[in-house]
């Protein structure tokens, strides 16, 4: 069982990629975006595991494929590295929404998106519930501390430090995307 729990939150870990996210939240922070970790984390876990249950039931109630999904999200996740390579804005707050950033895009596509999802669909061949949903708690906890150290983060970073990262990872953001396209379109 500790093997099972160990081997699903390390995969999860890397689909979710937090760490990678560090520039991109930085930046959308900068920007003036509110982000509540809390919302961000229980909105994320929320999905999670409503599609570790419900997931493909909920696409087949729309006539939706896995591979549909996973494309809709690699375009969320394009845009994304769009904004963090050129600078280019194409998810906008009113600034009366509260925690603006909070579900879109952090929570959902970032966190819980095509890749975690399709990830926890397909973790379901191989191990039990259990064995997921403590791989899932283990990495929204992993996920809640890094939001809440984001002001700690940030001003340990240099601010061409964050440029370069936020660049950086948006052109791997825009591969990603690239790749998830590629092996639905595939598939």
């Amino acid at each position: 069982m500790v093997h099972a729990i160990l081997s699903v939150s390390v995969i999860l870990f890397s689909v979710i990629d937090i760490i990678g996210s560090i520039p991109l939240i930085i930046n959308m922070k900068e920007e003036g975006v509110k982000i509540n970790p809390g919302v961000v984390t229980g909105s994320a876990g929320l999905i999670m595991i409503c599609f570790l249950f419900f997931g493909v039931s909920i696409l087949s109630l729309f006539g939706l494929e896995i591979t549909s999904f996973a494309l809709a999200g690699s375009l969320i996740i394009f845009f994304i590295g769009l904004e963090m390579t050129l600078g280019i804005r194409f998810f906008r707050s009113d600034g009366d929404e509260g925690e603006a950033g909070s579900i879109v895009p952090l929570a959902f596509p970032l966190i819980a998106g095509a890749g975690t999802l399709t990830t926890i669909l397909s973790l379901k061949t191989e191990y039990g519930y259990t064995s997921i949903m403590v791989g899932i708690i283990i990495n929204l906890i992993i996920v809640y501390v890094t939001l809440r150290s984001m002001p700690w983060l940030s001003k340990k970073m240099s601010p061409q430090v964050i440029t370069t990262l936020r660049k950086v990872f948006g052109i791997i953001l825009i591969a990603i995307a690239f790749q998830m396209m590629k092996d639905n379109l595939l598939a």
